[in-house]
């Protein structure tokens, strides 16, 4: 049951309580308490809005920084990732299998933003080895929702 809540409401956390409970074959109070109780033990972390801000006209840089750290005794890559995600700026933080340890993501205004925040913060960290920072220059597909506008198919049709 909750797995059937969870994948719906993951697509679409904005649905009515009512038409949840018909499109799954339940009862509406069942459902509300589910969320409350998935909130409650932390399996549902929060509700976002996906916003597509070159289309709002506002400008935004994202990175996705690739950091290579050495590990604190005793607490392998926890505490340097809790150190780096109690930044405000840091949108994201996940340990990850390859040639670096963990990916940030971040927002900022400009490049210069982003490069001073690695630099002066990231980079500044005694466990941080090194790391590499990429631009994401478009969006073409973000939490599973198409961002870029279709090709349109140009080509003449022959008889």
């Amino acid at each position: 049951m909750r797995e059937k809540i969870l994948s719906y409401i993951e697509k679409n956390s904005r649905v009515d309580l009512a038409d949840l409970a018909v499109m799954l074959d339940m009862d509406e109070t069942v459902i509300m308490n589910e969320l409350e109780a998935m909130e409650h033990e932390g399996i549902i972390c929060g509700y976002h809005t996906l916003i597509n801000w070159d289309k709002a006209g506002v400008e935004k840089v994202t990175a996705l920084i690739e950091v290579r750290v050495t590990p604190q005794r005793g607490m392998g890559f926890d505490k340097v990732a809790e150190r780096i995600y109690n930044y405000p700026e840091v949108n994201s933080v996940y340990l990850i299998s390859g040639g670096f340890d963990l990916m940030v993501t971040l927002e900022g205004k400009t490049l210069r933003e982003i490069s001073q925040f690695v630099s002066d913060k990231l980079s500044a960290l005694d466990q941080v080895l090194s790391t590499k920072t990429n631009f994401i220059l478009k969006k073409y597909k973000d939490h599973g929702t198409v961002m870029a506008a279709p090709t349109k198919d140009e080509r003449i049709m022959m008889a």
